[in-house]
């Protein structure tokens, strides 16, 4: 039984425009790992999403229905801020492949100089989820398509 005083959050940011059948196995993953997984919603000023900020988050509430240890929330700031307004000590990012992976290390590297009490953990995604991608998503919808195996289980869009 863990120890309830001691209880181990890690930070899963992005922008989940839209939150992915990938996404949500990083998360799973994540979860055996901490009792908690964060899952923060970035805010970007510069650029209007595909979905508005509402609407991504009931689709991660929809998709982690049922899932303990799960919370949900917005920022815009930098994910470091975040992380230690919360008191968190981990970051989980997700990853499908090489060019995912370098990209996520140099903002690791970053946020190590940054706040090097924080640590990342960089989570490979599952073999069948590494061909999704929030960008493959939102073209498919765009173009009227059927993405429903991307997506988890029971989210309507």
């Amino acid at each position: 039984m863990k120890d309830m005083e001691h209880t181990t959050k890690a930070l899963f940011p992005g922008s989940f425009d839209p939150f992915t059948a990938g996404h949500l196995n990083i998360l799973r993953r994540a979860l055996t790992m901490f009792d908690e997984v964060v899952v923060a919603v970035g805010i970007n000023q510069d650029k209007r999403g595909f979905f508005e900020m509402d609407k991504r988050i009931s689709i991660i509430r929809q998709a982690t229905s049922g899932i303990k240890g799960v919370s949900i929330i917005k920022y815009d700031n930098l994910t470091i801020d975040t992380c230690r307004e919360l008191g968190i000590r981990h970051i989980v990012r997700g990853v499908r492949n090489m060019i995912d992976f370098e990209t996520e290390r140099s903002i690791a590297d970053a946020n190590r100089r940054l706040a090097p009490e924080i640590e990342t953990i960089i989570i490979p995604t599952a073999q069948e989820f590494a061909h999704i991608s929030s960008s493959a998503v939102r073209d498919i919808l765009k173009h009227h398509g059927d993405y429903s195996e991307f997506i988890p289980k029971g989210v309507i869009l």
